[in-house]
């Protein structure tokens, strides 16, 4: 079983490096939707306002062209003074998405791609962060952005159940024809690494997947946001398309336990990578060995 906390990793020709923007905290009857609080709360105990902790993760991949794909980017600076925004989130960066690149030796200016599994705040809040003037800016500003076309027309025309999701500092400014590019579908960004539009967490979330010489991991997003997602049945409530969750979910699962893949999580507060098993018709996250 591959380890993946605190050290880089190679996938094959891939390295790949688990980092980090911190922690927030969501509701957890949204985070498990149908799935009773006397079940959930067991392995995920909520604080008083009903919150669970979870991280704010992100992905680095070094290619083997050499180059470095940053897969989501948490929140960034940009709310570190938005009181309101950090009291109802309970938002804490000991660890910060720019600090983890910078111990690794990499500046903004190194980032080659930025794919957003979606354009939610908490995966592409640091997009942008605040030039000079006051005003949002490409905080990659070398890097290419990549994002399904289906979720740039929802997160760019919010209504009202997914507009507080989708803040529009976070991306409007990376649509200035130089930056941003939109993908329809599956597709490969260079041999063996490829996005997969899932779907149902939002009509363009797309996973990341990475096949190198015999190995493959996946990275997930918020179609399986921790490891106490991977049943079927645990499908969280924030989901706009859950049936379209549940059917990509056991589509990837049935993959990921026949072919042993490395499944990555972004959210999970522990170990945030697992191998998938087959037990009695249900799928489940195999501790780290």
């Amino acid at each position: 079983m591959l380890r993946l906390e605190g050290l880089g990793v190679r996938i094959g020709r891939f390295e790949v490096r688990l980092v980090s923007d911190g922690t927030f905290r969501l509701d957890g009857g949204a985070m498990y939707g149908t799935i009773p609080k006397t079940l959930w709360c067991r392995q995920e105990p909520p604080d008083e306002g009903n919150r669970i902790l979870l991280a704010l993760g992100a992905l680095l991949i070094r290619t083997p062209r050499g180059r470095n794909a940053l897969i989501d980017t948490g929140l960034s600076s940009k709310y570190d003074r938005d009181e309101k925004f950090k009291r109802i989130y309970c938002v804490e960066r000991p660890l910060t998405l720019r600090g983890e690149l910078k111990a690794l030796g990499l500046n903004p200016d190194d980032v080659d791609l930025v794919v957003n599994t979606h354009l939610h705040f908490d995966h592409a809040g640091g997009d942008t962060e605040f030039g000079e003037d006051g005003k949002p800016v490409a905080a990659f500003p070398k890097a290419r952005y990549l994002v399904q076309r289906w979720e740039w027309e929802d997160a760019t025309h919010p209504h009202e159940r997914n507009a507080a999701s989708y803040l529009q500092q976070n991306f409007a400014p990376l649509d200035d024809g130089k930056r941003l590019e939109l993908v329809d579908g599956d597709c490969e960004l260079e041999p063996g690494l490829t996005l997969l539009r899932t779907g149902g967490h939002t009509r363009g979330h797309q996973a990341v997947l990475i096949q190198s010489e015999g190995e493959t991991a996946i990275y997930m997003g918020d179609l399986i946001p921790t490891r106490a997602h991977v049943p079927l049945p645990y499908v969280m409530g924030y989901d706009l398309y859950p049936l379209d969750t549940l059917e990509a979910k056991r589509g990837l699962l049935t993959r990921a336990a026949a072919e042993s893949w490395t499944v990555l999580f972004q959210h999970d507060k522990g170990p945030r990578s697992a191998k998938i098993v087959r037990r009695d018709g249900r799928f489940l996250a195999q501790e780290p060995g």
